[in-house]
């Protein structure tokens, strides 16, 4: 699967894009495009590039509500009739073995107090709203933070230049701070020798 890339950074992007289509066009075009690149950890620059440029193109979509099961029931609480009338609040179940769902971030994912694990899946409540479709909304945009927060947990970032010349600069003079003790040491010994003969 990596082979399929090319090493420059600038490419991730488009290429991922292109597979993303790819694979939304085979699976007949009713599933919004997000397959993940299949990694299960994130330990090369290339893959943690692969992966930066997933959650790139994932905060830009939407989580449509075929990819999710939905129930639905009556909020409890005070409300007025419009409670006792109408299943408002919304109940999201995602298992956490759905294609979409990154695998480097399952272990986040498990650690999240929404994941259920008696069926291995993530499950999201809403009754903010006192209407349903606004519950949906408020389920589904909950589960896209949670997604993004758990992908980009496990990403290392890179330190600029900047940052690089700074630790040099300080490993360089912490050495010189040692070199500096460790002969003023010396010399303090060499003083006591001297003394005794």
């Amino acid at each position: 699967m990596l082979s399929f890339f090319r090493s420059s950074t600038n490419g991730f992007a488009n290429e991922l894009r292109l597979v993303f289509a790819t694979r939304n066009a085979h699976s007949g075009g009713n599933r919004f495009v997000a397959t993940p690149p299949q990694l299960s950890s994130l330990e090369s620059a290339q893959e943690t590039a692969l992966a930066r440029a997933w959650i790139a193109q994932f905060r830009a979509l939407n989580i449509p509500k075929s990819s999710v099961e939905l129930s639905f029931s009556r909020s409890s609480g005070p409300g007025g009739q419009n409670v006792n009338k109408v299943n408002t609040k919304v109940t999201l179940r995602c298992p956490i073995d759905e294609d979409w769902i990154p695998l480097w971030s399952k272990p986040a994912l498990k650690k999240s107090p929404h994941y259920v694990s008696s069926s291995k899946s993530i499950q999201i409540t809403s009754t903010v709203h006192r209407s349903q479709s606004q519950n949906i909304e408020e389920c589904l945009s909950k589960l896209h933070a949670l997604l993004v927060e758990a992908s980009s947990s496990t990403l290392k970032n890179e330190p600029s230049e900047a940052q690089k010349k700074r630790v040099e600069d300080l490993t360089r003079a912490a050495n010189a701070r040692r070199r500096a003790e460790k002969s003023y040491r010396s010399k303090i010994k060499a003083e006591r020798k001297g003394s005794f003969d």
